[in-house]
């Protein structure tokens, strides 16, 4: 690999680590300022998605001429079952947030796992070991704590805010050190 080719990589994953801490840190922020509100505008998204690839699907099933029978049935009832789960995610906005909220801690905690794990096997090689060991243990804490404890929606939304925050700077700090010399 050549040395400019090496840089531009370089400069490409400290580009990735950097804004994926900051949306991280944003992200943070916003369910810590304002957690009901964060919650329903995230589970609202969700549910216009669902309606707009619903409609997407019910359409493809009447234009799709050259595809078979089966094909635009199916494209017709994923449309449909996009369609009912949309609008009853927006009929049922309150309950549709508490339920993403569980989902999207458990998510968060197993990709926080993993993500720690991954940082730890990293450790020889890391610019700062010590910033790349807490952040792998807090990440793989957090982690952990998200997915054993689904069912504390307001805590679980708040460790997931404050975990944002938190692995936010230090994914930024990471960024800035990250390609540079020992």
């Amino acid at each position: 690999m050549s040395v400019e080719s090496s840089t531009v990589t370089t400069k490409s994953i400290r580009t990735a680590l950097g804004i994926g801490g900051l949306l991280a840190l944003i992200l943070g922020i916003l369910i810590l300022v304002w957690p009901g509100k964060t919650a329903m505008v995230v589970a609202a998204m969700i549910a216009v998605y669902a309606i707009i690839t619903g409609i997407a699907y019910v359409v493809i099933s009447f234009r799709a001429k050259s595809k078979g029978g089966f094909a635009r049935v199916g494209h017709f009832l994923l449309g449909l079952l996009f369609l009912v789960a949309g609008i009853f995610a927006f009929v049922n906005l309150g309950a549709t947030t508490v339920w993403l909220a569980a989902m999207l801690g458990i998510m968060v905690g197993i990709m926080w796992i993993v993500e720690g794990v991954v940082a730890l096997s990293t450790l020889s090689d890391a610019p700062s070991k010590v910033v790349t060991a807490i952040f792998a243990v807090l990440s793989i804490i957090a982690g952990l704590m998200l997915v054993f404890s689904p069912y504390y929606i307001v805590a679980l939304w708040w460790m997931l805010g404050i975990s944002f925050v938190v692995l936010g700077i230090l994914q930024i700090f990471r960024a800035l050190r990250f390609g540079r010399s020992r």
